[in-house]
């Protein structure tokens, strides 16, 4: 298992090409009201079959096991049933340029059955789903800004992209923002346990994510201090724009947080790639087989906004 969190705190197990996943979640409440039925909306938020999005398709039917007035633990399990571990059997000879496979191999002796696979951020939206109702006035909301470059508004050309990088058997990366509204002033600590940094930690344990940014970003660098301060407006702390992203000295300040975090594009692709066969020690063309997404940034921002709860519930309570 994998823990992430100390009051509001989850474990992921079971991996993408395994008979099952799910999260085990410690912290919530025996008093929070809970049924199946309050994931639907963010599973499907996130599910595939969409345009861009992988072939594979699973029912993502949350069970629950609900310990809290025993042993204070949730666990929230998904069955796989679309499954096929034979499409792994190829990474052992020949790692996927730009995947885990390598570093799998090296670390652990296995592939672990897709541990690292994007299907493993289903038990983080269930997470989520809890840490919202946590959290509650609390809200956050995420959206694509960009797809491969173009603005995600522009969907025409948007559309057009994901079928170029289809038919070329390519992908394409994204850039997600998300809002966080009503969050109450003093969230967070100096230095190590900056809301930043909790954040960051949990963003970056999405598979895939290349950068995270708050406020004005990387953009920050090259403005002056007059561009990138901000002024205060009225004794509650509410400021005239938000260059800081809503934290100041890794402290919630009271205005929305806001922060953008880069997708990489799918690294499992069915374009020829010249790598490395370690089976046969020499280089190879070699296509990946499989089903993947063109751009698994279009199912993130449901996947976003459940790691950022997880960390606003884990510091409320």
């Amino acid at each position: 298992m994998d823990r992430f969190g100390h009051k509001f705190s989850l474990d992921i197990f079971g991996a993408s090409h395994a008979p099952s996943l799910g999260v085990v979640l410690r912290g919530v409440p025996a008093s929070l009201a809970l049924s199946a039925d309050d994931f639907t909306a963010d599973i499907l938020r996130r599910k595939s079959g969409a345009k861009g999005t992988t072939p594979r398709i699973e029912a993502d039917l949350p069970e629950l096991d609900d310990r809290r007035a025993t042993d204070g633990t949730l666990t929230i399990t998904f069955a796989n049933r679309n499954y096929r571990d034979g499409d792994y059997r190829d990474f052992t000879d020949i790692p996927r340029p730009g995947h885990a496979d390598f570093v799998a191999l090296a670390k652990y002796g296995s592939l672990r059955n897709g541990w690292f696979s994007g299907r493993m951020t289903l038990p983080l939206v269930a997470a989520g789903v809890v840490a919202k109702k946590l959290i509650a006035p609390l809200h956050l909301e995420a959206r694509l800004l960009e797809v491969g470059g173009i603005p995600f508004e522009n969907r025409e050309a948007v559309d057009q992209a994901l079928d170029n990088a289809f038919r070329e058997g390519d992908s394409l990366g994204g850039i997600i923002e998300c809002r966080c509204t009503d969050v109450p002033v003093g969230l967070g600590e100096p230095f190590f346990d900056s809301l930043e940094s909790l954040l960051a930690h949990a963003l970056f344990s999405i598979p895939g994510i290349r950068g995270v940014e708050f406020g004005d970003g990387f953009a920050a660098a090259r403005m002056k201090g007059s561009e990138h301060n901000d002024p205060f407006v009225d004794a509650a702390g509410h400021t005239a724009r938000n260059g800081a992203g809503g934290i100041n000295g890794g402290i919630a300040n009271g205005n929305p947080i806001v922060f953008r975090i880069a997708a990489k594009p799918t690294p499992s692709i069915r374009k020829p790639q010249h790598t490395f066969d370690f089976t046969r020690g020499e280089m190879v063309d070699y296509t990946v087989p499989g089903r993947h997404d063109v751009c698994f940034a279009l199912r993130v921002p449901p996947v976003v906004e459940a790691v950022a709860a997880c960390v606003f519930a884990d510091l409320l309570l």
